[in-house]
């Protein structure tokens, strides 16, 4: 049956960087003479003739200042590069609520967010009592993400969730206490974006954790899932790799080296 399914088109936009980074900053237990990769940051879109979600919203130019990241571009406003309308988007899928992919929760009128019910209730619970733990979260996309909920625009998942057929959603933990992976399936077979259940090909690849974490063991594990759900190690895609951008072409030659295509094989 999932072989007569209309495939999903998959995007990755381009919108930060991140640079000068130690080994130390990727990799636990990193030895320090060795290669400290950068970061890019991302969102993502995935769409077919039926249906249409942006899979989290980036940060914006004032929180890219604070935190000293690049800010290359609008995540919002690159979405019309796709032909895609912010204000008429009805689904936004939120891996987590970590600064840099959900800021920008004002700038979707119309849509409805999709989270893990422990990502809520650990962002607003005692955790965030650790500066440790919280120094990822921005207060103000905290409450806005409240409001979300009071207001009937958030749609609570809690683990695996099919929301239409071709895309589900799988609760992984590890990078915080609520983080989500998705899995689509493309013209390809299943593609999993990782989003930060695997920052980097080398955390997955080389089985070593990222150090912005909640639990050491959940992220291991999520390596683990994350091979089972894809179609094959080619089909997963992290979620911050600047290789990204060089393994996957862009839709087109006006947004190269913004937007690439994640539906079709990847070069590496």
């Amino acid at each position: 049956m999932i072989l007569s399914m209309e495939p999903f088109e998959v995007f990755a936009i381009r919108y930060g960087h991140l640079g000068n980074r130690h080994p130390g900053q990727s990799y636990i237990l990193a030895d320090p003479h060795e290669y400290g990769p950068d970061l890019d940051y991302f969102v993502w879109v995935v769409r077919r003739s039926d249906c249409m979600f942006v899979i989290d919203t980036g940060f914006a130019e004032e929180s890219a200042i604070r935190r000293k990241r690049e800010h290359l571009r609008s995540p919002v406003d690159a979405l019309r590069l796709l032909n895609i309308d912010p204000d008429k988007v009805t689904d936004v899928i939120l891996t987590h609520l970590h600064y840099d992919h959900a800021g920008n929760l004002d700038r979707f009128p119309s849509a409805r967010y999709h989270v893990q019910d422990r990502e809520v209730a650990y962002a607003t619970g005692r955790s965030m009592c650790h500066h440790f733990l919280r120094e990822a979260y921005d207060l103000e996309n905290a409450l806005e993400m409240v409001r979300k909920v009071y207001s009937g625009h958030a749609v609570f998942h809690d683990g695996e969730s099919e929301i239409v057929p071709g895309l589900t959603l799988h609760h992984v933990g590890g990078h915080t206490a609520g983080l989500q992976i998705v899995r689509v399936w493309t013209q390809r077979g299943w593609v999993v974006l990782a989003a930060d259940a695997a920052h980097l090909y080398g955390n997955f690849e080389q089985n070593r954790p990222f150090p912005v974490v909640y639990s050491v063991a959940e992220m291991l594990e999520g390596y683990k899932l994350l091979y089972q759900l894809a179609g094959s190690p080619n089909h997963i895609v992290p979620g911050h790799d600047p290789l990204v951008m060089k393994y996957y072409p862009a839709p087109r030659p006006d947004i190269e080296g913004i937007v690439v295509r994640l539906d079709v094989p990847p070069s590496r």
